[in-house]
């Protein structure tokens, strides 16, 4: 053989290895025709967010301050050993958490590396046997210690998918990381050594956190249809389709499972379903924009859903709700906005509001009992910005917001007790666990403090 002929023949070889499953029994990676539009397309709607403008009603934008008129009593601060999934936990229902205070620093470390400048969605991390999981906008999942070490980093993405932005979510069960991403994927990796147990493509991207109850997988796609997958193999055991939204939300969808087995499920278009956790017959559904005679948003954004007790407490971008459990019953409504979620602590509900407003409902009935600008205090310059998301620790509220501020605020009366530009941008919602408060920075660096 020549060396022209082996040249073209080394050519030929590199074109079939770059076009081939680098993982046929997971299939990953087909190199089919139809997988390759399917990331066109992916890469044209992530290019359509950099010139898109999100339209939200004027409804719903609460600008009250209204000062105290009652003592607040909350529960006794509980503690957290592990933060293994968005939530905390399959409710939703974080409460007031210990964490004694933000006095020492002891960690500030770079970990992941932020190349899609546009995006505005991260995921906080996690906590787990004193190490850290993390994920960054190229895919790859790190788990680090508490100096900032790397344990171990992973990332299943072939090149084809280099151009293409991820937004990973993770839940931590039964030693294993689970994954579902933004592109379709959802994946099983070993806690210990990053290994991968197995992968499966759905092909259309996942828009909902992980929930995983009784060794079966909950999981909502862009398409509101719900999947139950088994955690074994990821093979498929039953799944709901759902009305969706004509316009494909951004936002992550509402998902919350019960102390009896049930699922809360609140779609793109407004509709809360319970189901039944083992086969998927829903028991009632009702429509929360329905329900709000002033909901005229013209996109469906929603908080999680959370479960306390046998109250269901959302919020919409125009309304707060309590629903019954039971009967889907409506408790209250409050004209409140809010694609946080709210925190259920004794008689209140602790909302922050976009544009900075820190409030405590009534639980019971949903009235204010007060409500503080968390905001005012920052220099005029720096007060248009938003929430990114708050956290409640032994009494006092821990809020960042998209421009690099940690607020400290009494969860009793609201008032802002100190405030930090602590980053550029944040816009990963604080975790606390063991006595420890983490942040995600936007540039991907993770922020300790005890």
């Amino acid at each position: 053989m020549n060396k022209k002929s082996i040249n073209i023949f080394l050519f030929t070889l590199s074109l079939f290895l770059t076009s081939c499953s680098f993982d046929k029994v997971t299939g990953i990676w087909s190199g089919s025709e139809e997988q390759l539009k399917k990331i066109q397309e992916l890469e044209e709607q992530q290019k359509e967010k950099l010139n898109s403008v999100q339209i939200y009603s004027s409804k719903g934008i609460f600008k009250k301050e209204i000062l105290s008129g009652k003592i607040v009593k909350l529960s006794k601060p509980k503690e957290t050993t592990s933060w293994l999934m968005p939530g905390l936990n399959l409710q939703n229902s974080l409460g007031n958490i210990s964490f004694p205070s933000t006095e020492n620093n002891f960690l500030k470390k770079k970990i992941g590396k932020n190349k899609f400048y546009f995006s505005k969605a991260m995921s906080s991390p996690l906590f787990f046997r004193n190490t850290i999981v993390l994920s960054d906008d190229k895919g790859t999942i790190y788990r680090v210690n508490l100096k900032g070490k790397i344990i171990w980093k992973k990332n299943i993405y072939v090149k084809v998918y280099k151009k293409i932005y991820k937004n990973l979510n993770l839940t931590i069960y039964n030693n294993n990381i689970f994954v579902a991403d933004n592109i379709g994927f959802i994946y099983a990796i070993n806690f210990e050594n990053g290994k991968i147990v197995w992968i499966k493509n759905h092909g259309i991207p996942l828009k909902s956190n992980i929930k995983i109850s009784k060794d079966k997988l909950f999981v909502i796609n862009q398409d509101s249809k719900l999947i139950c997958l088994d955690i074994k193999k990821g093979t498929s055991l039953w799944d709901l389709r759902t009305i969706s939204s004509f316009i494909k939300t951004q936002n992550v969808m509402g998902l919350a499972i019960s102390n009896n087995n049930t699922l809360l499920m609140l779609n793109s278009s407004g509709d809360l379903k319970k189901i039944n956790a083992d086969n998927g017959e829903v028991q009632w559904t009702l429509n929360t924009t329905m329900a709000s005679l002033n909901d005229t948003a013209d996109l469906f954004i929603s908080s999680d859903v959370v479960i306390n007790d046998d109250d269901i407490i959302v919020s919409t971008s125009t309304s707060t709700f309590s629903f019954n459990l039971s009967n889907g019953y409506l408790n209250w409504e409050n004209d409140i906005g809010s694609k946080h979620k709210p925190i259920v602590d004794n008689k209140n509900v602790f909302l922050v509001t976009n544009n900075g407003y820190f409030i405590n409902l009534e639980r019971s009935s949903g009235k204010i009992i007060w409500s503080i600008n968390i905001l005012k205090d920052l220099k005029k310059k720096h007060q248009f910005t938003e929430v990114s998301g708050f956290i409640l620790g032994s009494d006092k509220i821990y809020a960042v917001t998209s421009n690099g501020y940690l607020i400290i605020c009494s969860a009793a009366s609201g008032e802002v007790e100190s405030f930090k530009r602590i980053a550029s941008n944040i816009f990963a919602s604080p975790i606390i666990s063991n006595e420890l408060l983490f942040i995600l920075t936007s540039d991907y660096k993770i922020l300790g403090y005890n």
